[in-house]
């Protein structure tokens, strides 16, 4: 068989139209009639009172985090369970990071843990300026009890729900709950417009404040006029038309996701050795990757087999708290580190939405093979 890819973009075959119309405008640079419309619905899909398209999810962080007047020697408390991005921005600015463990119903950030850091903070008196959660491979985090601490020590959360476009945590999307969510477009994600991502927000104040500084903080003036640092992170107008068309096609892309889902757990539901992320109460996980933990094998050793058989997968994000350019960073830990165990065990399979039914067949009986 030709070779399995983990995810890859998916065109629903309307892009064209709208890249088109850019062309014939000669709206090519950023901003533009396809940025307002991808901006529009992206709030009404949302429920968020504004939204900011930008050049990517790691952009729209660094501006979440600029609103939040986090500065050089602050601190930041972030996820240590993820994918750098959710942690470069507060390094752009001169902040710490200071990780916080994963529980082990979601993956995502641990309320004991954060309890533990947020107390030692405040008796230090040096409150973060922020805590940066992320919603992990499509699952919510536990938003009522990182919430509640968050509002008792009064510091603002934004929501990395790079991954969880279309997942929900009591009825609400994500990135709708902290006072900033971020999504990201980038090519594996459930939708893609190549490079680009969202910032969004209750306060439609902050995002129209986002667009300003995402447009290099030009005033309005006869001429150019600046008061503040300002940054490009605004969204092509040609990109903002891919994603318009990709919106159109999310609810099929979360449905197909969790076909992919449901197959893989009905293949191995009674094999011992293999566990799968599960759907917290009261939440709908997109499963942008389906992942698994591995009890009896080595997720390295099942992945290069898998690689040998033409399977791409990938192992679980690396804890920051263990990546050499934060060997020195505090990590808040519960009991166990449970995020060091899941990156031990754990293992992304094939979820691109263009898998047919006998190539996942074919992946569900070659690694069914391998941990056998």
């Amino acid at each position: 068989m030709n070779q399995i890819p983990l995810a890859i973009p998916h065109m629903s075959g309307n892009e064209q139209k709208y890249i088109q119309q850019a062309f014939d405008t000669n709206w090519i640079a950023p901003l533009g009639p396809n940025v307002d419309q991808f901006e529009a619905n992206l709030a009404t899909y949302s429920g968020a009172k504004d939204v900011a398209a930008t050049s990517s999810g790691t952009s729209a962080i660094h501006l979440a985090l600029t609103l939040l007047n986090v500065q050089a020697g602050d601190t930041v408390f972030c996820s240590t369970f993820t994918f750098i991005a959710s942690i470069n921005p507060a390094l752009y600015i001169g902040a710490t990071p200071v990780f916080i463990d994963s529980e082990t119903d979601t993956w995502g950030m641990s309320p004991v843990a954060l309890g533990r850091a947020l107390e030692d903070a405040a008796t230090k008196n040096k409150l973060p300026k922020a805590i940066i959660v992320v919603h992990l491979y499509g699952q919510s985090c536990k938003m009522d009890e990182i919430m509640e601490l968050a509002n008792r020590y009064g510091v603002p959360v934004v929501e990395d729900a790079a991954e969880s476009l279309g997942s929900t945590y009591k009825g609400r999307q994500l990135g709708t709950i902290g006072a900033f969510g971020i999504y990201s477009f980038n090519g594996n994600k459930i939708i893609t417009t190549s490079g680009g991502g969202a910032l969004l927000s209750n306060d439609a104040t902050q995002i129209e404040k986002a667009r300003y500084l995402g447009s290099q903080a030009k005033e309005v003036a006869p001429y150019y006029s600046h008061s503040e640092v300002g940054f490009n992170y605004r969204l092509s107008n040609i990109l903002a038309g891919i994603g318009i068309a990709q919106l159109d096609v999310l609810e099929e892309r979360i449905a197909k996701k969790r076909a992919i889902y449901d197959a893989y757990k009905a293949a191995f539901e009674n094999h011992s050795g293999i566990t799968f992320l599960s759907e917290l109460e009261g939440t709908f996980n997109n499963r942008w990757l389906t992942t698994v933990l591995l009890e009896k094998m080595s997720p390295e050793d099942v992945m290069e087999k898998l690689a040998a058989k033409g399977i791409e997968s990938r192992r679980l994000w690396k804890p920051m708290h263990t990546q050499p350019l934060f060997e020195t960073a505090t990590y808040y830990s519960e009991e166990t580190s449970n995020a060091d165990i899941l990156f031990e065990k754990g293992l992304c399979l094939p979820s691109g939405t263009q898998l047919t039914e006998g190539q996942l067949d074919y992946v569900c009986k070659t690694l069914m093979e391998i941990i056998k």
